[in-house]
């Protein structure tokens, strides 16, 4: 076997190409661990479908009355001039037939308010579900159908019509002596109940700028979905124009295809900002406390006052074999004061985190109705670094 011996140059360059491709493969790899990491974002942060609407992408509410007939003797009472008659004397007329005020007296009969949402870019002949609610007397809506009934939008416009039969969640019987009523047997659904007969011209794909309207309006959080965009798209193509808008202008390779480009930025994942605020519901005694509220070292004594006051009567009566004298009764009072002396000052020192704040809290072994005394006077005092809104 005959032994090769490589120049020792070639060797010593061959030495640097294999540290030049070691240093290579590590910057690769920390280029793909920043990849990574940038591909899967903290567990805060959100989708920018999730955090804001788009504009026109919307739904429409819609109204419309009507009567539900078939029902089992629980309809509205016919009385003389009460509306759901003469909501039935029309609607028979207008079908060819003339009934006499005399002649109507059936408890089958409920007229009703519909209610419905027309979902955006609803197709002429697509249907869409309607909720039916009783207007009158009536007891209930089981096994009743409703007759055709034209939707209004807020424009008086009718975008729909609505027919079928309606399914009551709830039920109610009874008897001389008792009743039982389960749910709401006056308010029914129908399913796939009503046609779209107009639709709502609007022509997303040709729209040179949309507007981006943020469920929780915040100057931080604006501007991140703005930085999130342009990074994307590379280009300055969002602005934030407001805490609750961001403008977003059509870039180039998206003319036409405004849902591409909505498709495309949905996705993108940004940490919406909070506001250091507390909810308060002073009716259940809730509180609610975001991320970032913080107290500063403050001293806290909580204390009840306490009476009791306690009525004992007596019986007082002459002794034995007295002359002058009645029975009678005496009242005896007995009255308690508690100043609560086992509640001492105590130091809630200032919360990094909600936690520690929540712990610093609950040392003082309070309920939620004294909490929510605490805390506003704690922000009277100055040292909450928070919001209250009080429901």
């Amino acid at each position: 076997m005959v032994g090769l011996k490589l120049n020792p140059e070639i060797k010593v360059a061959g030495t640097g190409l294999i540290k030049a491709l070691s240093g290579l493969f590590a910057v690769t790899s920390l280029a793909l661990a920043l990849l990574t990491g940038a591909a899967n974002p903290g567990s805060a942060a959100s989708r920018i479908k999730d955090v804001t609407n788009f504009e026109g992408i919307r739904d429409n509410l819609l109204v419309g009355y009507g009567l539900v007939v078939g029902l089992n003797n629980t309809g509205d009472t016919l009385a003389d001039g009460h509306f759901t008659k003469q909501s039935l004397l029309a609607m028979l007329e207008r079908l060819g037939v003339k009934p006499t005020e005399a002649g109507l007296s059936s408890k089958n009969v409920a007229a009703v308010m519909i209610t419905a949402s027309l979902p955006a870019f609803a197709r002429q002949g697509s249907r869409f579900d309607v909720t039916v609610s009783a207007l009158g007397d009536s007891a209930s809506l089981l096994g009743g159908t409703l007759l055709v009934s034209p939707l209004l939008g807020a424009d008086g416009e009718v975008y729909g019509v609505a027919q079928g039969q309606v399914a009551v969640g709830g039920f109610s019987a009874g008897g001389d002596a008792e009743t039982v009523t389960k749910g709401v047997p006056t308010s029914a659904r129908i399913a796939n109940g009503a046609i779209v007969e107009r639709e709502l011209k609007f022509d997303l794909a040709s729209l040179k700028s949309i507007n981006i309207s943020l469920r929780n309006p915040d100057l931080t959080t604006a501007r991140r979905i703005a930085q999130a965009m342009n990074a994307f798209l590379g280009t300055d193509a969002a602005r934030p124009s407001d805490p609750g808008t961001v403008k977003l202008r059509v870039p180039r390779g998206y003319e036409n295809n405004v849902v591409g480009l909505l498709t495309d930025l949905e996705q993108l994942r940004v940490e919406p900002d909070q506001l250091a605020r507390i909810i308060i519901d002073e009716q259940s005694g809730t509180i609610v406390m975001g991320e970032n509220v913080r107290i500063s070292t403050v001293a806290i004594a909580q204390g009840s006052l306490t009476i009791r006051i306690t009525e004992t009567a007596q019986v007082s009566q002459p002794g034995p074999f007295a002359e002058v004298g009645d029975t009678t009764t005496v009242a005896r009072t007995d009255i308690q004061v508690d100043e609560g002396a086992d509640n001492k000052l105590s130091v809630v020192s200032s919360g990094v985190t909600l936690q520690d704040l929540i712990n610093g809290l609950n040392s003082l072994g309070i309920g939620p109705r004294d909490l929510i005394t605490i805390l506003q006077a704690v922000k009277a005092a100055g040292a909450l670094q928070a919001e209250i809104m009080v429901m």
